[in-house]
């Protein structure tokens, strides 16, 4: 297309609301939906244009020999007659939406993957602003830009993820009181690695893996490698191992049914004791998958494992919604922590987080320890763990193991 003097549009849209149909009405309706809807599409569409779907609920509409203002039509009856639709299914009816990332096609963009990078992240600027709304890209727009490396930091990564593609951090839990075990206690981190060797923060690729639905496969990567990893330092070990790896579960992976016999499997697999591993999950995936974070925290606490539940505090309602979890700890959402030393409501949020926790037994974890002076409030309140940069810095998995390989030798 670059080759020709004629102006090309590239359309990505995005359907909304199909994950409540497919889950309300189950795979059967959410397939007859993508046909209405691919019917519709066409309905709007000039001869010479070009439908395709991408995936899930996404499709991409190449306009040929199309100016902007053209595009800018035909994008707009697609938007109303999907607006007017109505889709029904066993006496349900639904109002389904479209949101649509549009790209002016030049040779500015490297290749094909890249124009459908950037119509992704004009089309998530259009959810993000409403939904059922379009939105053009401009490579001056610096979070249509910045979410346009995120789509690209996550294009290679398949449903069988390379284990060159992945590396695990670990960071230290510290313990801040005497009343608490004294074992080596580390969160698991992951990073991604780019092509040329550089080291890419999770923040720059899980947004993307989480709309792409690629979390459970990076869930189960990370649970692999780290049981392989502690495998690795009890078979090094002349004595007792007293470790415990705190591994963070993705709110998608709390309604994989499979995730149970896959963790039982590893730990069967890899013969690691089930109360060395703690699984951290957000207080607000917890509260969105109620019921799926109940039934997984009361079949793993059978096997031994241990929870956290991360960020508390930043959920509207955490405290009524303690009460439906047996958790054993309480990771305090960092936005507390790291300004309580000169914030009075910050320091009465930890100290009351604290004293709940301790009625019901819960050990706390302050997050975003960053200094001393956090340091000595959490120690006077009597906060049991903290973790942070003046505690201790990320260090990979592998060094780790090689750390304790010289203690051993």
């Amino acid at each position: 297309v670059y080759e020709s003097n004629a102006q090309h549009v590239f359309c990505y849209m995005d359907l909304d609301q199909f994950k409540l149909v497919n889950d309300t009405c189950g795979h059967a309706a959410g397939d007859e939906l993508l046909k209405q809807v691919s019917t519709l599409f066409a309905n709007r569409m000039r001869d010479r244009d070009t439908l395709a779907r991408l995936g899930g609920d996404e499709f991409g509409l190449l306009l040929e020999n199309c100016s902007l203002a053209d595009a800018d039509q035909i994008t707009n009856a697609i938007l109303k007659i999907v607006r007017d639709y109505r889709f029904m299914h066993d006496d349900k009816i639904f109002n389904i939406g479209v949101s649509i990332g549009i790209v002016v096609v030049n040779a500015s963009f490297e290749g094909v993957s890249d124009i459908v990078h950037a119509a992704d992240s004009a089309c998530y600027s259009a959810k993000k602003a409403g939904r059922n709304q379009s939105f053009l890209f401009s490579a001056g727009d610096l979070e249509v830009t910045q979410r346009r490396i995120q789509v690209a930091a996550i294009s290679d990564i398949t449903d069988e993820i390379d284990d060159e593609q992945f590396m695990l951090y670990c960071q230290p839990i510290v313990p801040l009181s005497i009343h608490v075990p004294a074992q080596h206690h580390y969160e698991v981190l992951i990073r991604k690695v780019s092509a040329d060797g550089q080291i890419i923060l999770p923040t720059s690729f899980i947004p993307s893996a989480e709309r792409y639905h690629l979390m459970p496969n990076i869930d189960r990567w990370v649970i692999r490698n780290t049981f392989a990893a502690y495998r690795e330092m009890l078979d090094k070990s002349l004595e007792k191992c007293n470790y415990v790896f705190s591994i963070n579960l993705s709110g998608t992976s709390l309604g994989d049914k499979s995730l149970l016999g896959f963790i039982r499997e590893q730990l069967v697999i890899y013969a690691i004791p089930p109360t060395s591993i703690c699984f951290e999950i957000t207080e607000t995936s917890a509260i969105v998958n109620l019921k799926n974070t109940i039934q997984l925290f009361t079949a793993l606490r059978k096997l031994g494992c241990s929870f956290a539940l991360d960020d508390f505090g930043s959920g509207m309602s955490s405290f009524t919604y303690l009460k439906n979890f047996e958790v054993d700890y309480l990771k305090i959402d960092g936005a507390f922590v790291k300004e309580m030393h000169t914030n009075k409501i910050d320091h009465a949020m930890v100290r009351s987080i604290h004293s709940v926790a301790e009625a019901m037994n819960i050990k706390t974890v302050a997050e975003f320890v960053e200094n001393e002076a956090i340091l000595k409030e959490l120690k006077l309140i009597g906060v049991h763990y903290g973790q942070g940069m003046h505690l201790g810095s990320p260090v990979a998995i592998k060094k780790l193991i090689e750390n304790f390989s010289q203690l051993n030798s």
